[in-house]
């Protein structure tokens, strides 16, 4: 077998269904295989994969055994010679696999790939390539500062070329198996953050390098995985301390400036909330891209009685701004989306994907907040 797809989920039913329906139209032509692995989740994940999907292998933990452990028991039972770790609130291209796999097989002293990855704006996420978390780093982006090509993030490299860059994101990882093993996969001592910089260095120290490549691109809800408040800074800071202390000698004036800025930043957080008055324009326009009628008349039905239908064709005629596009993935390809998605970001729009066969549309206008989930 060429590749295992792990999928952990934890209480996103919805876009995990999605995810699962993006794999399988992505593994067309490939041996692969779906392991989905499910945290103890409180909604009906389970049950749905159970039902839906009643092929794939499923694990049920019993407790929330974090990012780790859980992607480890997945890995455990993989039979690919390559594994993709995939976060739940994603979507991919129909090619996205395909190309991945043909990428990483040209490298020879490949350690994981990583790719384009954007939020449901259209926006790229700059997770998607990292430089090495050094402390000083990680207490300049605890405060704000970002940038700089020896940032935080790997800025060195455009965000549609390909490299090497020391970090990747676990929401995409796609690496040999048996090097996964070798490593010891993902370090059990994280529960949630920091192990994807932990196997990404420990690649390194075996001499393999770590690729980003832009041209192959996904979809990352994001906010369906984690939300930046405090309780997120003490997960941060926490997976940093375990990092510096595996990784780092210790350095008692590094680790107490992080710690300030782990302060500073909650005490930011909670005025910027506080002074912040979030406003999401409503759309001037709301356009359905599908050929099905009966799409378009739930839709009308159940949200909206404005809209209209939009073709593939004429989504490039126009220059699109302050709409809202809803698109049918049994018309549209989800490659075809996200490049809809790249084009007409940053001008008022917004995106919601019906996902195929299914009564729900899904969506996200900000990467830093919990998505939409709307059922027709």
């Amino acid at each position: 077998m060429k590749l295992s797809v792990v999928i952990l989920n934890y209480n996103v039913r919805y876009f995990l269904e999605q995810c699962i329906l993006s794999v399988i139209r992505a593994t067309q032509g490939i041996n692969a295989e779906i392991i989905v692995i499910d945290n103890n989740s409180a909604d009906d994940s389970c049950d749905m994969v159970k039902e839906k999907f009643p092929n794939i292998p499923l694990i049920e933990n019993k407790d929330n055994v974090g990012f780790s452990k859980a992607n480890n028991q997945a890995v455990a039972i993989a039979k690919g010679e390559y594994v993709c770790i995939l976060n739940p609130d994603t979507a991919v291209a129909e090619d996205t696999l395909l190309n991945a796999l043909r990428f990483a097989e040209s490298k020879q002293d490949l350690g994981a790939l990583g790719i384009y990855m954007m939020d449901g704006t259209g926006n790229f996420l700059p997770e998607s390539k990292r430089n090495l978390p050094t402390p000083k780093r990680s207490l300049l982006k605890l405060m704000g500062f970002t940038k700089g090509k020896n940032g935080y993030y790997a800025r060195n490299i455009n965000e549609q070329e390909e490299g090497s860059v020391e970090i990747l994101a676990g929401a995409f990882m796609l690496l040999k198996r048996d090097l996964y093993n070798e490593v010891g996969g993902f370090d059990e001592d994280y529960f949630m953050f920091g192990e994807d910089i932990d196997l990404s260095y420990k690649l390194i120290q075996k001499g393999r390098k770590n690729y980003f490549n832009g041209a192959i691109t996904m979809l990352h809800y994001k906010g369906e995985s984690t939300q930046k408040d405090a309780a997120y800074l003490n997960r941060f800071y926490g997976a940093m301390k375990i990092f510096y202390r595996k990784h780092f000698r210790k350095n008692v004036l590094l680790n107490g400036l992080v710690a300030i800025g782990v302060g500073l930043a909650k005490f930011l957080r909670k005025f910027k909330e506080k002074n912040k008055q979030l406003v999401i324009p409503k759309p001037q326009n709301i356009f359905v891209v599908t050929e099905n009628l009966n799409l378009l008349d739930r839709i009308i039905t159940n949200f909206n009685p404005s809209v209209k239908t939009l073709s593939k064709s004429q989504l490039e005629e126009a220059e699109h701004t302050d709409t809202m596009f809803i698109f049918d993935v049994n018309y549209i390809s989800y490659g075809q989306i996200f490049s809809v998605m790249k084009m007409l970001r940053n001008r008022g729009n917004s995106f919601r994907i019906v996902p195929p066969g299914c009564s729900f549309m899904l969506g996200s206008d900000r990467s830093d907040q919990k998505g939409e989930v709307h059922h027709l």
